[in-house]
């Protein structure tokens, strides 16, 4: 397919993104990088953790996405004494028709919000996996499909307070993204104050649908990606696992595993939906390196004596995007 095709094409349907911006900024102040990454999310369907501390609208933003796009939202607040059953359902007996039914629990929606996911203990998290790996839950012996679209947005607090299990590897890799989230600056903490103590309370209306989101999906897959941003995309990837070929052995004593394949193929399909949201029908250098650190962070796990150099994950993947040849 031509490249002019598929970039009328793209202008096309992504039409509706500037509305659902507009819709979300009405009641959320800045975060555009946390809404634009959620997106992105939602336009792929790859599952998000969001990592910030209290009080940074995480919650709010991922509630008002849901509203703008007439999807279902669930909420679930993630406890020390949360079991399995209480997020996907379970067995119940009906009296009436004297049979066992299943009871669906609330990961049956399309925007699920995992709140404080690493307050949950290990069999709670394993039960999400199959949910967000194969989108489907088993409950009692009938599998039930999930939703279409089904993503999790997961917040966690940063790890080093009370009560909190780290997420295991094999759980971090399935998240797409993870992002940071920041503090807002001086002039949006000034209008979140104002807005939030006005007394009038805002809703995002509907601009889109799940429809508009499945039908920019099969776009997506259509934006045209050069054979040499492809190879630029395994380079990243292969240069976490060993450095040393890439002429960068001072990070070989940091990292301990690089990043697994599912790096590659999410750094391909975020970048695709990085360029679709920016109206564009092809991929660019620049859609790699503004999507790649989300993408890496939680891939990259580093040695103990990295942590004794108070080196981070981030500051190892953003030396990678320093040192590898850009197409």
């Amino acid at each position: 397919m031509d490249v002019r095709v598929i970039n009328e094409l793209v202008q096309q349907q992504s039409a509706f993104v500037e509305k659902l911006s507009a819709e979300v900024g009405k009641v959320i102040v800045g975060q555009k990088m946390m809404v634009d990454r959620i997106l992105i999310g939602l336009l792929t369907g790859g599952h998000v953790l969001l990592e910030g501390v209290p009080g940074l609208a995480k919650t709010l933003t991922v509630k008002t996405l849901a509203d703008a796009l007439a999807m279902r939202f669930q909420r679930i607040q993630f406890t020390p004494d949360l079991l399995p059953a209480d997020i996907v359902g379970t067995v119940i007996y009906n009296q009436g028709r004297s049979e066992f039914v299943s009871k669906k629990g609330p990961i049956f929606a399309n925007l699920v919000l995992a709140d404080e996911i690493n307050r949950a203990p290990a069999k709670v998290q394993s039960a999400l996996l199959e949910a967000m790996q194969e989108r489907q839950v088993t409950i009692g012996d009938a599998t039930h499909p999930l939703p279409d679209p089904f993503l999790v947005m997961a917040t966690q607090n940063p790890l080093e307070q009370e009560g909190t299990y780290a997420l295991p590897e094999a759980q971090l890799d399935r998240f797409m993204l993870m992002i940071k989230v920041g503090y807002p600056t001086k002039e949006e903490e000034r209008a979140i104050m104002d807005r939030m103590t006005s007394g009038i309370t805002v809703r995002a209306e509907p601009v889109a649908t799940p429809q508009d989101i499945a039908a920019a999906r099969s776009v997506i897959n259509q934006v045209y990606i050069d054979d040499k941003i492809r190879d630029y995309i395994v380079n990243l990837v292969h240069a976490t696992r060993d450095p040393k070929a890439y002429g960068l052995g001072q990070l070989a004593d940091f990292i301990q595993f690089g990043a697994s394949p599912r790096a590659s193929i999410y750094l391909n399909t975020a970048a695709r939906a990085h360029a679709f949201l920016r109206h564009r029908g092809y991929v660019t250098p620049e859609d790699i390196k503004a999507i790649g650190v989300d993408v890496l962070r939680h891939r990259v796990i580093l040695t103990y004596e990295a942590e004794a150099e108070e080196m981070t994950s981030e500051q190892v993947v953003r030396k990678l995007f320093e040192h590898i040849e850009v197409p």
